[in-house]
């Protein structure tokens, strides 16, 4: 595995979390740094901000990581849409003067506006640089079909394309033929494995109750209203399941009308945000890991719910069915299908799983794992 101990990588982000991870978006961008920064000499993170979002982030360091979030002036009107690529490179270039930024590779991860800036800052320094392709396959696909030329432009000047699933490498490479699947990772270290009767005594819950858990932003696209009406199907067939629904978002109160007038006050229960330490105790507390969603890229919940041998129950979107490939590992069927949710969910209940086989799975998502791969890619286009 090449090493790249005397070279410095940039990577440019749309979102990217602080110090403290409380601003969170981003996250798998900073759980992969974490291991990329085991084969550099330095990283610089720049993020831009527009002004007047996430007012609280502030420039930082850590080990061998500098992260940075120049302002740039931005309007939710078409005028600005179209120019948000070259004012975020414009943003970011601003920094790299400043603060005299060297380095020998870029790794963008979206394709707009990072991917996009992340390519004219390549030309501009004459790097190679690599875009990670993360949209969900509703957002890839709208890009795919946009007609938008930056976007085009961006997939053929990139010098590798790296895409979470492998059914859109085939797209990718009608712009350029250097693409790489590579799925999203988990970091083992971040959800500790708890015996599941001690994680329920510290949640308070009960030993003899099936326990369902699902995690991510109440949004249109997580499609947790068809979780909500999946459920009112199982608990006509048992009344001992309850589940658990962890994160926030603008949905949340029309979320909780729907399990009002469902009469699922006791088997649906809205948490919230759910913080690091309680999130270990909710995956390890659960019989089955649910995601509803109507479209994906790849989930980091999903590699997590597998890393702590947690069977996952979901929808047949983006990569997950390229990862969810045995139902040793989990259950899946289509979107927006609550009939067969329900289903796939009470046929979860019944089975014994293998959890210890689910963790071994599991571990060939690991970030020091996905990040080998990426090394690999980054030896072959800075030879």
């Amino acid at each position: 595995m090449s090493e790249f101990k005397d070279k410095n990588l940039l990577i440019i982000t749309n979102s990217y979390p602080d110090e403290d991870n409380r601003h969170y978006g981003g996250i798998f961008v900073k759980e992969q740094v974490r291991y990329l920064a085991r084969h550099f000499n330095g990283i610089y993170i720049i993020s831009p901000q527009p002004y007047g979002s996430n007012r609280n982030l502030r420039d930082y360091e850590y080990d061998n990581v500098r992260v940075y979030y120049p302002r740039f002036f931005h309007l939710p009107v078409e005028f600005f849409r179209k120019r948000l690529g070259d004012n975020f490179f414009k943003a970011a270039m601003r920094v790299i003067k400043r603060e005299k930024l060297e380095f020998d590779l870029i790794h963008a991860h979206f394709t707009w506006p990072g991917g996009y800036a992340g390519v004219k800052l390549a030309k501009e320094f004459e790097v190679p640089v690599v875009i990670t392709i993360h949209e969900n396959r509703d957002w890839f696909l709208r890009e795919y079909n946009s007609g938008n030329e930056k976007i085009y432009w961006t997939w053929k000047n990139a010098t590798a394309l790296i895409r979470v699933n492998k059914k859109d490498v085939p797209l990718l490479r009608e712009f350029n033929p250097n693409v790489y699947s590579i799925p999203n990772g988990f970091n083992p270290g971040r959800l500790k494995i708890i015996e599941k009767k001690a994680a329920r005594a510290e949640l308070g819950l009960k030993d003899d109750a099936k326990i369902i858990f699902s995690l991510g932003a109440l949004i249109e696209r997580k499609g947790f209203h068809y979780l909500i009406d999946a459920m009112h199907l199982v608990i006509r067939k048992r009344k001992d399941v309850i589940c658990f629904v962890g994160g926030s978002g603008p949905l949340k109160k029309r979320l909780q009308q729907q399990i009002n007038r469902l009469g699922l006050q006791n088997h649906v229960k809205l948490l919230g945000f759910v913080p690091d330490d309680q999130l270990a105790l909710w995956m390890n507390a659960a019989d089955l890991f649910v995601l509803p969603s109507l479209s994906e890229g790849n989930p980091t919940v999903m590699f997590e719910a597998l890393g702590v041998g947690l069977p996952f129950i979901g929808t047949t979107v983006g990569g997950v069915p390229e990862i969810i490939i045995s139902d040793d590992y989990g259950l899946l069927c289509s979107p927006a299908d609550p009939e067969c949710l329900a289903e796939k969910i009470l046929i979860a209940l019944e089975k014994d799983w293998d959890r210890e086989k689910i963790r071994e799975y599991a571990g060939q998502f690991t970030w020091e794992n996905i990040v080998k791969e990426i090394i690999k890619i980054a030896t072959k286009i800075m030879q």
